[in-house]
């Protein structure tokens, strides 16, 4: 069981690792503002993120429980959530070539922090197709691990996302010289090859259960 549960949270690390490093709204945002209010803002903006997530997981858990139980839902989900992680990671190599950090994005503007990483997550479609997706593919396994294993589940994405925004916010309040564009490119890159590995996987779970 214990690591059934390691297995989880490492899986759910990477793969939200992924989706967290690729430019987007939330990015954005802290960036903008790390330049004003320096390497806070990661952690913070990811707080707000976060107890959205969390209550989308509960409402998941709690109102799809029949749903996730189904053969057919399982195998839907994981054949879709393959696609997905194929479809992202062409996109990551495909962006490599001119994929950049943008340093001089200006701030928000806004006074809490923590709303904008609720409200720029509602607004970003990626996050919703990510969630109804991927999201449910991994919490169709989880759930197998019972409790503890959606909690670690919930725990390796939330980690991912809070370290990776903490380093961006970091660089950003502290100084850039230590995360260069040739070091993110590479970054992006392995994470590219760890969701195919993992597209791979979910797409040979779903016709398995066929």
């Amino acid at each position: 069981m214990t690591m059934t549960l390691l297995t989880l949270f490492a899986s759910s690390f990477l793969v939200a690792l992924s989706g967290a490093m690729m430019p987007g709204p939330l990015l954005t945002a802290t960036i903008g503002e790390s330049v004003k209010r320096g390497a806070k803002v990661g952690p913070i903006i990811m707080s707000g993120h976060a107890l959205l997530e969390l209550a989308l997981v509960v409402a998941l858990t709690l109102g799809l429980a029949p749903l996730l139980q189904q053969k057919l839902f399982f195998i839907f989900i994981s054949l879709s959530g393959a696609a997905i992680l194929l479809w992202m990671a062409f996109g990551m190599f495909r962006s490599l070539p001119s994929l950049e950090i943008n340093w001089n994005t200006e701030a928000t503007g806004g006074k809490n922090i923590l709303a904008a990483g609720v409200l720029l997550s509602i607004a970003n479609p990626y996050w919703i197709v990510w969630w109804a997706t991927i999201g449910l593919s991994f919490l169709s396994r989880s759930r197998e691990a019972g409790i503890m294993g959606i909690l670690f589940f919930f725990l390796g994405h939330q980690t991912a996302d809070f370290a990776w925004y903490s380093l961006v916010s970091g660089a950003v309040g502290r100084g850039r010289r230590f995360f260069s564009t040739s070091v993110y490119r590479a970054v992006v890159a392995g994470s590219a090859v760890v969701l195919v590995g993992f597209a791979l996987y979910f797409g040979w779970s779903g016709i398995a259960r066929l």
